[in-house]
């Protein structure tokens, strides 16, 4: 199994977890998570149980169905139902906090004094609307305290594979003007857009003095993570989606 973890979360249970060592088949072949994909709801069950092992051993996974939101969550048990939400925080040992990507940036925090955790998923909608402000706010009700939070940003879509409109651009950029440094000049009408830094120069916005930033493109490592816009660039039917956990023992 492919468990990348962070410097920054040293001592704490977490790992984004790539796509080998699963039991899907076909172009899901590997540790597909995601319900949303068409794949065998046994196989998708199975490979968040290997996940949820070799990252949190006896851990309970929570998820939360992800909707591209600013909105986070507090954990205390695996929800009955789902809330409609792209980040968690939880103060409870025991539980597995997940987020599923395949192309945006799985964000994993913790406040190890405190015993506080959070994960958002950072998609472009999600990161400019604060869903990384909407964690650590969680997390300081919990008891957090945002100059201890340390973060950790693992693959997503690097700039190199992410080509983007005007349009986008122009959002980002009448936001803030300063985000105009985050594109790169592309084909005529387009540009490069870094995700990665973004969300990191958010979380420098709001206090976090410690960010790691691991630079993986889901997009260029095929053998290694999804990505749901190279399955759109080759008309594939279907994608799969990986999983990033923490959790506190």
């Amino acid at each position: 199994m492919d468990v990348t973890r962070a410097k920054a979360l040293d001592g704490i249970a977490h790992g984004f977890v790539g796509r080998r060592g699963g039991v899907s088949s076909g172009i899901l072949a590997g540790l597909n998570v995601g319900t949303g994909s068409q794949d065998d709801p046994a196989l998708i069950a199975e490979n968040r149980r290997r996940a949820t092992e070799a990252v949190l051993p006896g851990g309970r996974l929570v998820t939360v169905f992800q909707i591209h939101s600013p909105d986070a969550v507090t954990a205390t048990e695996p929800f009955a139902e789902r809330p409609h939400a792209d980040a968690l925080a939880t103060d409870r040992p025991g539980l597995a906090l997940g987020i599923l990507t395949a192309d945006c940036a799985p964000v994993l925090f913790a406040d190890a004094q405190a015993g506080v955790i959070g994960a958002a998923h950072a998609g472009w909608k999600g990161a400019i609307g604060g869903v990384t402000d909407s964690t650590i706010a969680a997390m300081e009700k919990l008891g957090a305290k945002r100059e201890r939070i340390a973060v950790a940003i693992g693959p997503c879509i690097a700039r190199a594979s992410y080509e983007v409109d005007e349009g986008f651009f122009r959002r980002f950029a009448e936001d803030d003007p300063a985000n105009e440094r985050f594109f790169a000049d592309g084909k005529p009408g387009h540009f490069q857009f870094d995700l990665e830094a973004y969300v990191a120069h958010r979380l420098a916005e709001a206090g976090i003095r410690t960010v790691e930033a691991l630079g993986l493109d889901t997009y260029a490592q095929e053998d290694r993570f999804y990505s749901f816009r190279r399955a759109t660039h080759r008309g594939e039917p279907d994608y799969g989606r990986q999983i990033s956990i923490i959790g506190l023992g």
